[in-house]
């Protein structure tokens, strides 16, 4: 593994950049004819690094002029489409860019501009290129307009993961702390749907086009670029040099870019801004702190057990932690907080159980019944741990990985929604990228909810839902790959009454 100070010893030092730097430039944009992003977010985890933007979990029409309403430049929508076959998610992306369009057109006074982000994992899992593709597609058949580049960042700083020379990375911790890892030597890229061979972003886009974009055909913009003014000098330099080096995309060229802070973040949003200013159209596929930086949005300290929940009472009863995810840093932030939260009651969800019993009878309900009448005896006197067994069951066959995963979800979401509707939790949090969808958008019927900001630094959002039987408890969405082993712990602690 390599040291990162070996690996950035080659560029300049970064840039100082104000987010205030770039909220101007992107007002200035917007002052004649307002911007929106629209966010279709694979899973809800994208959500982390923002605060006080707007989130769906239905894509109607109705629900994109209620979004829009909110005044914010950007606005999520939650798709859960790495949950989905491919040709499920393409449909859903397509349906989503319609009804966005269409919303916007028929917004009251001057018509909304869009521009389209499609949000997935820093740790390169998901459906690409098949997202992007389909909404260029489908901007181009409503619209008329053409792509001209996709650019792919999905570095998270917050969480460890960093572009260096092209090469995707990430951060070791502990013993490990100062050294990096390629991302396709880490268990992310073992992964049963979407696994990947190349850390190197240019040839990781070739691997997953099957081709049709050659690793020699992406613009790559590495710390010389993002950085070409030096660390004392002229933003608008490394703006200028970020829209030139693009200039010649076409036809939706794959742009990849080095990033390892957030000033670099800022100042590649200043030369897509300016490229855009020049006329270029781009789309975007982008790791969670890629919208606040484009944006302009500071960075959003983490929120306190009281501010959780400000404007609503909370209520006596426990809180309900609910994981799904499987990677490690999971199963050991599960196992300090199952050591350390004693008065907690655990319950498990047996995966072998409930597979066999859907495959043999289609229906696991008497096990789900069993489930929910102990969580809900145990809700009333404390916090409830309901956690997916360790052991993952897996396949060779990516649908059938998928049907499992979708099986285990509908569980999960039966247990929680079942719980709600008898005794509502003190608060939810969702371990997990599908799960936390799945606990979204069916546990909790969360349809329109606002995120309120992180309970981590960067990381971990807290939701308010605005409507629905979940209206004003808090609900916390953990991806399952970030936070280190005593970060389920934390979060939990500030919410409970009795850990």
């Amino acid at each position: 593994m390599p040291l990162e100070a070996d690996v950035l010893a080659a560029f300049p030092a970064e840039i100082q950049i104000p987010a205030e730097l770039v909220a101007n430039a992107v007002a200035a944009s917007s002052a004649a004819s307002p911007r929106v992003l629209v966010v279709l977010d694979d899973d809800p985890t994208g959500t982390q690094s923002v605060a006080d933007l707007p989130v769906l979990t239905r894509w109607d029409v109705a629900d994109f002029t209620w979004a829009f309403a909110q005044s914010k430049p950007a606005v999520y929508v939650l798709t859960n489409t790495r949950s989905l076959d491919p040709a499920e998610a393409a449909a859903r992306n397509e349906e989503i860019v319609r009804n966005a369009l269409a919303a916007a057109g028929a917004t009251e006074g001057e018509r909304l501009r869009l521009g389209f982000v499609s949000r997935s994992d820093s740790t390169l899992r998901g459906h690409y290129p098949l997202e992007p593709d389909v909404i260029a597609a489908t901007v181009a058949a409503v619209s008329g307009e053409k792509t001209d580049g996709v650019v792919i960042i999905p570095a998270f700083p917050d969480a460890g993961r960093v572009t260096i020379g092209g090469v995707h990375y990430m951060r070791g911790t502990g013993a490990d702390a100062g050294k990096l890892t390629p991302v396709a030597e880490t268990e992310f890229a073992k992964d049963a749907s979407f696994g990947f061979v190349n850390s190197e972003m240019a040839k990781y886009v070739e691997e997953k086009s099957k081709g049709r974009f050659a690793a020699d055909s992406v613009i790559v913009l590495d710390l010389n670029t993002i950085r070409a003014a030096g660390p004392d000098g002229d933003p608008q330099i490394s703006a200028k040099a970020i829209a030139d080096a693009i200039d010649s995309a076409a036809d939706s060229t794959p742009i990849v870019a080095d990033i390892v802070s957030e000033n670099d973040l800022r100042a590649l949003s200043l030369g897509l801004e300016e490229a855009e200013r020049r006329g270029k159209k781009l789309l975007y596929r982008v790791g969670p702190p890629f919208v606040r930086a484009r944006i302009g949005q500071e960075i959003r300290t983490e929120l306190s057990g009281e501010e959780a929940y400000a404007g609503n009472t909370p209520s006596e009863a426990g809180g309900l932690i609910v994981v799904g995810s499987h990677v490690g840093v999971t199963t050991r932030q599960l196992k300090a907080l199952t050591e350390q939260h004693s008065a907690a009651r655990i319950v498990e969800i047996d995966v072998e159980k409930l597979v066999a019993a859907e495959t043999e009878t289609g229906s696991a309900a008497s096990y789900l019944d069993e489930t929910v009448d102990t969580v809900v005896g145990a809700l009333r006197s404390g916090d409830v741990i309901v956690h997916t067994s360790r052991l993952l069951i897996r396949t060779d066959d990516a649908a059938e990985s998928l049907r499992i995963a979708r099986t285990v979800s509908a569980a999960v979401v039966a247990v929680v929604n079942r719980t709600l509707k008898t005794f509502p939790p003190r608060f939810v949090i969702a371990k997990g990228g599908i799960t936390s969808s799945d606990v979204a958008a069916h546990g909790l019927e969360i349809r329109h909810a606002i995120v309120r900001g992180p309970m981590l630094p960067g990381i971990v959002s807290l939701w308010e839902p605005v409507d629905g039987p979940a209206k004003g408890i808090p609900y916390i969405v953990f991806a399952g790959n970030v936070g280190d082993d005593q970060s389920l712990a934390d979060v939990t602690r500030k919410l409970s009454n009795t850990f």
